[in-house]
C-alpha cells in the first residue's frame, strides 16, 4: 500500500482527491492531510510516505493591481512554502514530490478573436506575481529532482468539479438565469477534477518525474458549456451571434470577459499519457457536476 500525504489542508483539489482515492481505491492507498497554515507541520516526520502530494497556494484572485503586501505573500507560501515543503520530503526520505503549478505560468488567456496554442516549445511568460510566483517554485524544486526523489510538476488548465471556484460556477449561474448568451468562438483547455485526481494517482503509482499537462480528451467552447450546462440543469439557453463586438469593447473594461471567452489551449499531444486517466467525458462530467450523484 502506498502512503500519499496531501500538504495544505482544506483544498479543494487535495480534499477532492482523497474522496476520490478512498471511494476508488481505498485498499491500494492510504492518503493523510497536514495543515500548512501555521508552523506546527515542520515538526511532523514525513517519513514513511512515498508521495507528497503539494496543494497549499494562494490563489489568484485579483483582477487589478495588488498591494505589495498581497504580492509578498504570493511569494512566501507559493514559492518559499513549496520549496521548504519539496527539502523537507526530500530529507525525510519521501520517494516523489507533486507540485500544483497551473497553465498561468504560461500568462493570461489570449484575448477573443485571438488565439492562444500551448505547445511543449512554449515558454513561460508570467503576466503577474502570481504566475511568477508559481514559475519560481517550479524552478526551485526542480533542482532537488534526483534518482531517490522524483519531482512532478502539473500545468494543469482549469480545473472544474461539483464545489469548485472560479469561472465555471460563475457559467453555471448564468446558465441557470439568462435565456440567452452571446456566441463567441474560443477554443479552452479544461480538466474535469476525478480526472485530475486519476492523473495525481497514476503520478504516484508509477513514481513518475517532470513536467506534465492533464486536460480534457477535448476542447471546450464557453458558449457551447453554457448551453450544455443548462440542459443537464433542465433549462434551455438560446445561443445568438453577432454579439463578439459588443465583448470585445467589454474586455476593455474588466478581464473578466478574456477569462470567460478567450482563448487557451494546449495541443492535445502533450497530455497524452501511457495510462488513461480521462475517467469522464466533457458532458458526463458536466453531468456529475450539476448532480449530486
Amino acid at each position: 500500500m502506498k502512503k500519499i500525504l496531501i500538504t495544505g489542508a482544506n483544498s479543494y483539489v487535495g480534499m477532492s482527491f482523497e474522496k476520490y482515492i478512498k471511494e476508488n481505491f481505498p485498499n491500494d492507498y492510504a492518503v493523510d492531510t497536514v495543515d500548512m497554515i501555521d508552523g506546527s507541520w515542520r515538526k511532523k516526520s514525513f517519513a514513511g510516505y512515498d508521495s507528497v502530494f503539494h496543494v497549499a497556494g494562494i490563489a489568484h484572485s485579483d483582477n487589478g493591481e495588488i498591494s505589495a503586501e498581497k504580492e509578498k505573500l504570493y511569494y512566501a507560501v507559493n514559492t518559499d512554502l513549496t520549496i521548504e515543503t519539496a527539502m523537507k520530503a526530500k530529507a525525510d526520505g519521501v520517494n516523489q514530490f507533486v507540485f500544483m503549478s497551473s497553465a498561468i505560468v504560461y500568462g493570461d488567456s489570449a484575448p477573443i478573436g485571438k488565439s492562444k496554442a500551448i505547445t511543449r516549445d512554449t515558454s513561460v511568460s508570467p503576466a503577474n506575481c502570481y504566475g511568477d510566483s508559481k514559475v519560481r517554485a517550479e524552478n526551485g524544486i526542480r533542482l532537488l529532482n534526483d534518482d531517490n526523489f522524483k519531482v512532478v510538476i502539473l500545468r494543469p488548465p482549469m480545473i472544474y468539479g461539483k464545489g469548485s471556484k472560479g469561472n465555471y460556477p460563475l457559467l453555471a449561474k448564468i446558465a441557470l438565469k439568462m435565456p440567452l448568451f452571446p456566441y463567441v468562438k474560443n477554443e479552452r483547455s479544461m480538466l474535469y477534477i476525478e480526472n485530475l485526481c486519476e492523473f495525481v494517482r497514476l503520478m504516484a503509482e508509477n513514481e513518475e518525474d517532470g513536467i506534465f499537462w492533464p486536460q480534457n480528451d477535448r476542447y471546450s467552447n464557453t458558449s457551447e458549456l453554457v448551453r450544455m450546462i443548462a440542459g443537464v440543469c433542465g433549462r434551455k439557453v438560446l445561443i445568438i451571434k453577432g454579439f463578439g463586438w459588443a465583448l470585445k469593447l467589454l474586455s476593455r473594461v474588466t478581464g473578466l470577459v478574456n477569462k470567460a471567452f478567450g482563448n487557451l489551449s494546449y495541443d492535445m499531444s502533450m497530455s497524452e499519457y501511457k495510462e488513461n486517466y480521462r475517467v469522464c467525458g466533457l458532458e458526463e462530467s458536466v453531468e456529475r457536476t450539476e448532480k449530486s450523484i
